[in-house]
C-alpha cells in the first residue's frame, strides 16, 4: 500500500518589525499596545488562517447560522464586590455571542488552577459558575483541568469558548455602520473596573460600587425582536472601556464619532471614585453594559425599548456616527469644549477581564 505523502510547509513569514522587544502586560489592555501585538504580530503571521472577522466572536453556517467565541479571563483579585472570576467568565462568553446577535446555548470550561488555591474559594468559584449558567440559560459540553505550580499563576485562569443560534433578524456587521447612526449605551459605565479596583492589593478604598456582570442576551434579543435590522452594531466595552471600543468601530469602520459628554451615564459613586484615582471613566472596563449602533431613525424607539428591561432601564443616546474626522472619537462637553478620546495607551490597573 503506497502512503500517502506528508504535506510540507515552509516558514513563509519573517519576524516581524515590531517596535517593542517583550510582551508587558500593556499588550493584554485591549488599548494601543494590544492592537500593535495584534495587527502587526499575531493577524499579520496567522493571516492564511484567520476569517477576516475582527470581532469578538463569528457566524457560521452550518446547517443553521450558529455564533462561536471563545474567551480567557484573568481578573486580579479573583474575588470583588459583585462577582468574582466565575460569573465574570460565563457572563462574559455569553454576552461576546450576545454582541454577535446570538442567542446562548452551549459552553466549554477550562480551569488553570495555581497549586495552593483555597478549596473553599474554587467552591464558591465553582457556585458562581453554576448559577450564572442557570441565570443565562446555557449548559456547559465540555471542559479541561490543569494545575500549575506555585507562582505560576494567579489563584486561577478560566477560558470558556461558546456556541448560540443566531437570531432570525439579526444583520450585526462593521459594513452596516454608517453616517447618521446613533450610539446607545445600555447602562452606566466603569462600574464593573471600579469594584474591582476597590479591592487591588494596595489600592484598596471604601466604595458601595458592586461589579455590573450580568448576562446581556435577553436586552439584545428583545432589541431585535422590535427592531431587527436598524441594530447595525453590537459591542460589549470590556477591556480598555467604552472609549476604546468606540476608537475601534471608528477606526475599523472608517467613519466619525462624536460623543456627547452630559449623555453618558454613570453614577455618582463611579464618578467619585475616578476622579479618586485619576482615572476618565470611558476607559475603565464594564461587564454588564453594551453600546449599540443603530439606525437614526430608530434610536428613541430602541432606548424605549431598553428602558424596559432592566438592563437597559438607564440607557441612553449618547452620540452619533458622522462624517467628519473618520477614524476619531471626538467628545464634546457640557460647556461645548470638544477633544479627541485616544485608545487606551497602556495598561490598565487591575486585570479585570
Amino acid at each position: 500500500m503506497e502512503l500517502t505523502k506528508k504535506r510540507s510547509f515552509t516558514l513563509q513569514c519573517p519576524m516581524p518589525k515590531l517596535d517593542f522587544d517583550i510582551i508587558t502586560l500593556g499588550h493584554g489592555s485591549g488599548g494601543i499596545l494590544t492592537h500593535k501585538l495584534l495587527d502587526k504580530g499575531i493577524y499579520a503571521i496567522l493571516e492564511d488562517v484567520l476569517t477576516a472577522s475582527r470581532h469578538d466572536g463569528i457566524v457560521l453556517e452550518v446547517g443553521e447560522k450558529l455564533a462561536f467565541t471563545t474567551d480567557s479571563f484573568v481578573v486580579s483579585p479573583v474575588f470583588f464586590p459583585g462577582g468574582n472570576i466565575g460569573d465574570l467568565a460565563i457572563n462574559g462568553t455569553v454576552n461576546d455571542l450576545a454582541m454577535c446577535g446570538a442567542r446562548p446555548r452551549y459552553l466549554s470550561l477550562s480551569f488553570i488552577i495555581e497549586e495552593g488555591l483555597a478549596v473553599e474559594e474554587f467552591w464558591e468559584i465553582l457556585q458562581s459558575i453554576r448559577l450564572a449558567c442557570l441565570e443565562a440559560g446555557v449548559q456547559i459540553v465540555t471542559g479541561d483541568t490543569k494545575v500549575v505550580e506555585k507562582g505560576s499563576g494567579d489563584k486561577i485562569f478560566i477560558n470558556t469558548s461558546g456556541i448560540g443560534v443566531l437570531h432570525p433578524k439579526a444583520e450585526i456587521a462593521l459594513s452596516r455602520v454608517a453616517v447618521g447612526d446613533r450610539i446607545v449605551l445600555s447602562g452606566p459605565v466603569a462600574a464593573h473596573g471600579v469594584a474591582v479596583m476597590s479591592r487591588r492589593p494596595g489600592l484598596e478604598f471604601e466604595t458601595t460600587v458592586r461589579s455590573d456582570t450580568r448576562p446581556l442576551h435577553r436586552a439584545v434579543e428583545a432589541l431585535l425582536d422590535a427592531h431587527g435590522v436598524a441594530i447595525h452594531l453590537l459591542r460589549d466595552p470590556t477591556r480598555g472601556g467604552v472609549a476604546t471600543t468606540l476608537n475601534e468601530i471608528a477606526r475599523d469602520a472608517g467613519v466619525g464619532i462624536q460623543l456627547e459628554q452630559d449623555a453618558i451615564p454613570i453614577d455618582e459613586d463611579v464618578k467619585g471614585a475616578c476622579e479618586l484615582l485619576g482615572l476618565d471613566p470611558l476607559y475603565v472596563a464594564n461587564e454588564g453594559v453594551f453600546v449599540a449602533i443603530v439606525s437614526g431613525d430608530a434610536a428613541e424607539d430602541v432606548v424605549e425599548t431598553l428602558h424596559g428591561l432592566e438592563e437597559g432601564r438607564r440607557a441612553a443616546i449618547v452620540g452619533e456616527v458622522v462624517e467628519e474626522h473618520p477614524g476619531k472619537v471626538v467628545l464634546r462637553s457640557g460647556i461645548g469644549g470638544t477633544r479627541v478620546v485616544n485608545m487606551l495607551a497602556g495598561a490598565q490597573l487591575p486585570r479585570i477581564c
